[in-house]
């Protein structure tokens, strides 16, 4: 065990000595250069090692120095371009404080880089911080996040995708297991073994409603362009229903906003909405729901309502994207109230580029609210703003999509550039839309978050 290490160990070291010959004075390279145990193995454990362990979903791990020196050079150019981790947002417009930022700092990146250009050396073994436990499967992203294990579970019955198949969906109605009402704080959906996210694109959990939880159905948006859109149906599902959640590729967890959520009561159910595909090898797999509630005694004043803000202003019918080129789509939903915006996560399928959310406000200036510039169809994140940077926006304001394609050779994602590309849900198929969740204020409150956030939590300009 020992002496493949130290042989590894003695072969960086010499490069790294051979470097330093060649690039810099030998007298000062010592000190400066980064070494996997004592400067890139925290970084490893703090931001990547949650998806890169033995069993996980990343494809190889970097628990220690044996795995992860093979793919130093993989490594940089993933973290230089700020491919991994997958935390997207553009950092120069929009709202840029997070709940759960994962991404790496810029002297973290320029560790790793340093670590890499010189050698990556293993350094003393005796600087290693100690080995993190390594998950023995499935775990909950928000429990790892310290929020404890979820207070229900609510799972889908399993089904089987053959190795090759058309997309399929499923769509089982299962009971939410409460006998009281209960205010929900935070949720996440995740696959029911490693293998089903090779196969689950997407689960939405639509709610089943008692009869008294009528309010749980947003009304607070609408059309801003003809007022209809060009296929209601789709639209009435994507903006219309109550949903607890929707799950895509890549996504952790929704967490609302403090002080306000989503009622469940007795009688409800969950009506899944699984969209599965073929992953070359037959997978069994389903989809499960974790619930976490606010205590007794701390019921929320507030709803929290999840919206798919379209990209597309004239419905499905307009998604038109010719085979090798690059397009773009826009869409404008109204907010027919005060309006806090609390996260926002891209949704597209493989020809998706980028996508950014503006507020065009009832004075005609713009704010921009989001910006993914390199989305990434396998990392479908949720971006949940900091509770002093969520946006607030009046009544009247119109939030508008631009979504753009690559449906090119350069698209890395692109399973056929001269097919041409319309609207569907299948995976070869496109789609655009935001999903955030929003609450409402009414004018008395809107005007006291104003004086309260006085300083704009997002980039402005004038149109």
């Amino acid at each position: 065990m020992v002496g493949p290490k130290v042989h590894v160990g003695l072969a960086a070291l010499a490069a790294c000595a051979l470097l330093a010959v060649h690039v810099t004075p030998a007298s000062a390279e010592p000190a400066t250069t980064p070494t996997f145990s004592k400067d890139v193995a925290p970084i490893f454990q703090s931001k990547c090692q949650s998806c890169h362990e033995p069993g996980s979903i990343a494809p190889m791990s970097l628990m220690t120095y044996d795995e992860a020196r093979p793919w130093a050079r993989s490594i940089k150019a993933r973290v230089a371009a700020r491919q991994m981790p997958p935390w997207h947002i553009d950092r120069s417009v929009g709202v840029q404080k997070f709940k759960n930022d994962m991404s790496l700092t810029d002297a973290q990146i320029d560790t790793i880089v340093r670590w890499v250009d010189q050698g990556a050396p293993q350094g003393n073994p005796a600087d290693m911080p100690a080995t993190r436990a390594a998950a023995t499967g499935l775990y909950w992203q928000a429990e790892r996040d310290g929020f404890g294990a979820p207070d229900i579970v609510v799972k889908t019955p399993e089904q089987t995708m053959p190795a090759l198949h058309q997309d399929s969906w499923w769509r089982p109605l299962v009971d939410i297991p409460v006998t009281e009402p209960r205010w929900v704080r935070m949720v996440e959906i995740r696959p029911t073994n490693i293998q089903g996210r090779k196969i689950l694109h997407h689960s939405i959990a639509y709610q089943v409603l008692n009869p008294g939880n009528v309010d749980a159905v947003n009304t607070g948006t609408g059309r801003g362009f003809g007022g209809v859109a060009a296929n209601p149906t789709v639209d009435d599902r994507v903006n219309r229903r109550p949903q607890l959640m929707e799950w895509a590729i890549g996504k952790g967890y929704d967490r609302f906003m403090d002080g306000t959520g989503k009622l469940i009561m007795p009688g409800e159910k969950i009506s899944w909405d699984n969209h599965i595909h073929a992953a070359g090898e037959d997978i069994t797999s389903g989809a499960e729901l974790g619930i976490w509630l606010y205590p007794k005694g701390q019921e929320p004043k507030k709803r929290s309502y999840l919206i798919g803000f379209t990209g597309l202003k004239n419905g499905p019918g307009a998604l038109d994207i010719p085979p090798n080129q690059i397009s773009h789509t826009e869409g404008f939903t109204v907010l027919r109230e005060n309006t806090i915006i609390t996260n926002f996560q891209p949704h597209f399928h493989l020809r998706g580029k980028a996508m950014m959310v503006e507020a065009i406000l009832p004075n005609g200036s713009t704010q921009v609210v989001s910006y993914v510039s390199d989305f990434n169809f396998n990392w479908m994140t949720n971006y949940i703003y900091d509770e002093e940077a969520a946006p607030a926006f009046p009544k009247g304001t119109i939030v508008h999509v631009t979504a753009w394609y690559d449906n090119t050779k350069n698209n890395k994602s692109n399973p056929d550039p001269d097919q041409w590309v319309g609207y569907g849900d299948r995976t070869v198929d496109e789609m655009a839309h935001a999903w955030m969740n929003v609450v409402y204020l009414t004018d008395a409150e809107y005007e006291k978050w104003q004086a309260d956030h006085k300083k704009p939590a997002t980039t402005e300009r004038q149109r």
